[in-house]
Order: C-alpha cells, then sequence, then structure tokens
C-alpha cells in the first residue's frame, strides 16, 4: 500500500493547496415538541472533502473524483490530511499520468512516508 497527499492548485491564490479537516462535521436536531441535547461529530469522507473544494481549486472536483477513485481510495490520514492509496507504485504512477493528463500542472500527488 502507498499512500500520496493530494494537491490541488488554488483558484484564488494559485499556490498548491491540500484541504485538511480541521474539525469533524457537528450533526444535531431540531424537535417540533421539545428541546433534543443530541449531537454526533463526524469528519467527512476524503470525497465529501474533496466536493466542498468546488469552486476553490480550479480543477473540476467531480472529475477529480472519478480519477482517484478509479486507481485508489481517499481518505482522511488521521481524520485530517487528504491522501488517495493505491495498491502499489505502479497504480500511483498511473493515477499520476492520468491527473496530469486531464489536469495539466493543475493537481498533484506527494507521496507521503508511512
Amino acid at each position: 500500500m502507498v499512500r500520496a497527499r493530494v494537491w490541488f492548485r488554488c483558484a484564488a491564490m494559485h499556490d498548491p493547496v491540500s484541504p485538511v479537516l480541521l474539525q469533524p462535521c457537528l450533526i444535531g436536531w431540531e424537535a417540533r415538541e421539545r428541546q433534543v441535547e443530541l449531537t454526533i461529530a463526524r469528519p467527512l469522507l476524503g470525497e465529501e472533502l474533496v466536493n466542498r473544494m468546488k469552486g476553490w481549486v480550479t480543477v473540476d472536483v467531480e472529475r477529480a473524483n472519478q480519477i482517484l477513485a478509479s486507481h485508489g481510495r481517499l481518505k482522511l490520514l488521521d481524520d485530517h490530511q487528504l491522501v488517495v492509496e493505491c495498491e502499489d507504485r505502479a497504480s500511483l504512477d498511473r493515477l499520476a499520468a492520468e491527473l496530469a493528463q486531464a489536469f495539466g500542472d493543475q493537481m498533484d500527488l506527494e507521496i507521503t512516508k508511512g
């Protein structure tokens, strides 16, 4: 298994950026007839985090998710850092080549240790 951090090009500043989850989503309820004191905090899935980058990055995030999913699995490492996991280095290389073909220099992968 090989992991790579996913980098996009920022639409505003044109710097390489990688989305991170700073805190989990907080879900609660409103009840019609009583107060509900229950909340659930859960992290976003990797695909959800990429989808929320629409308009903030220069690539089509739906197409990026399709390409990433066809070669590996997006996940949040330690519920924080967006990475893609591939079976081996050859799969990661094929993914990087397809991303380059689809988006040029607007999206990149960086192999992580561990």
